[in-house]
C-alpha cells in the first residue's frame, strides 16, 4: 500500500524542480536585460561641459609633450680607466695566437665584438719572494714565518736581490741600448699570407728622376737567314720567315749566341736544312741514328736501315753529359784539395 502512495509524491517533486529551474532562468535573463539598459544609459548621458573638457585636454597635451626620460643604470666610475672596443681586443688576441701557433683566425670566427670594455693601465710589478734565514721556509703574505714563527728581518734572503744605484744605472743603459738596437734593426715579422706577392727591388736614381728597378739579365737571341744573311725579326709578317727573301727558318740558319751543345737535335720550330737535317730515331728499337744520316743508313743497335717511317727526334734542350776526361780532372782536383788540408 505504501508503494502506490509514494509514486505520485516523487513525480510531483520532479515537476517542482523543473519549475524552479525555469524561474531561475527567467530571472537571470531579466537581470541581464536590466544591466544592458543601465550601460546604454551611461553611454548616452549628457556631454561634458567645455569648462571641464578644456583643462583635461591641456593636462593630456602637457603629459604628451613632456617625454619621460628612460631609466638608465649608473655605471660605476673607475679612475684611470679607458674605453676600448671589443673588436680591438679580439684583433690583438688573434695576432698573438697567429704569431705563436701559426693560426689564421678570421673576423667571422670571433666572439661578439659589440660594445666597449674598460681597461685600467697599471705599472708592471715584480714579485718578490723572501726566505727565512733560520728554517729556509718561504714567507707567505704575512711577515711571520709559517715554519718557526720568526718575524721577517734583514737577514732573511730576498729574491730577486735588491740592486744598488750602480746596478740600476747599468740596467737602464742596457735596456736603452737594446731598445735602440730593436729600432735600428727591426725584427722581421713572419707573414702567413699565402697569396702570391711580387717583391720589387728599387734604388733611387742619382739624377733624382724615376727609381731604378732591378730586372734579371735577359739574353737577346738573334737568328739570321743563311741565304741572304738578313736578320729574321720576331715581328715578321709571317712567323719564322725572312722578310727579304721569304726563306723559312731552318736548321742551317745561324743563331747568336750559338748553343748547339744544349740543342743537339736542333733548335725548336726549325725546319730541316740542307746541311743539318736533324736527328732521326729507329722506329723498331728507338735507337737514334747519327746526325745527318741519309736514308738507308744502318741502325747501330738492330742494323735496321733508315726508312721514311723513322721519325725525327723532337728538337729540345738537353743538358750535356760530362765527359770522362772532365770527371777525371775533377777527381784529381779533389785529391789535391784533400792533400792540401792534411
Amino acid at each position: 500500500m505504501s508503494s502506490p502512495a509514494g509514486a505520485p509524491s516523487a513525480a510531483s517533486a520532479a515537476k517542482e524542480g523543473k519549475g524552479k529551474d525555469r524561474i531561475e532562468k527567467v530571472l537571470n535573463r531579466m537581470r541581464s536585460v536590466f544591466k544592458r539598459g543601465e550601460s546604454s544609459r551611461r553611454k548616452s548621458g549628457p556631454p561634458p561641459s567645455k569648462e571641464t573638457s578644456e583643462p583635461k585636454a591641456t593636462t593630456a597635451a602637457a603629459a604628451k609633450s613632456e617625454p619621460v626620460p628612460p631609466a638608465t643604470k649608473k655605471q660605476p666610475e673607475y679612475p684611470g680607466a679607458t674605453k676600448i672596443p671589443k673588436s680591438q681586443i679580439q684583433e690583438e688576441r688573434a695576432k698573438k695566437l697567429g704569431a705563436r701557433f701559426g693560426l689564421e683566425i678570421k673576423p667571422s670566427e670571433w666572439h661578439s665584438t659589440e660594445g666597449d670594455v674598460l681597461r685600467v693601465e697599471k705599472s708592471v710589478r715584480m714579485r718578490i719572494h723572501r726566505e727565512c734565514h733560520r728554517c729556509h721556509t718561504a714567507f707567505g703574505a704575512t711577515s711571520e714565518c709559517p715554519g718557526c714563527q720568526h718575524t721577517r728581518c734583514k737577514k732573511c734572503t730576498r729574491y730577486p736581490s735588491k740592486r744598488n744605484e750602480r746596478e740600476q744605472q747599468a740596467n737602464r743603459e742596457k735596456r736603452e741600448a737594446l731598445a735602440k738596437k730593436h729600432r735600428e734593426n727591426a725584427p722581421i715579422i713572419p707573414s702567413y699570407d699565402y697569396a702570391p706577392t711580387t717583391i720589387v727591388l728599387k734604388r733611387p736614381s742619382k739624377t733624382g728622376g724615376q727609381d731604378l728597378v732591378f730586372r734579371k739579365h735577359r739574353m737577346r737571341v738573334r737568328r739570321f737567314c743563311h741565304v741572304c744573311n738578313n736578320q729574321i725579326s720576331a715581328h715578321a709578317k709571317q712567323a719564322r720567315t725572312c722578310d727579304n727573301c721569304g726563306h723559312r727558318r731552318c736548321g742551317d740558319c745561324p743563331r747568336t749566341p750559338d748553343e748547339r751543345a744544349k740543342y743537339p737535335y736542333g733548335y725548336p720550330n726549325d725546319e730541316p736544312g740542307e746541311k743539318f737535317k736533324g736527328v732521326h730515331s729507329c722506329h723498331e728499337c728507338g735507337q737514334k741514328f747519327p746526325p745527318n744520316a741519309d736514308n738507308g743508313a744502318d741502325c747501330p743497335n738492330c742494323s735496321h736501315r733508315k726508312c721514311p717511317d723513322c721519325r725525327r727526334v723532337r728538337p729540345r734542350k738537353v743538358e750535356p753529359e760530362l765527359s770522362p776526361e772532365a770527371l777525371e780532372s775533377l777527381r784529381l782536383r779533389w785529391e789535391e784539395l784533400k792533400l792540401g788540408e792534411s
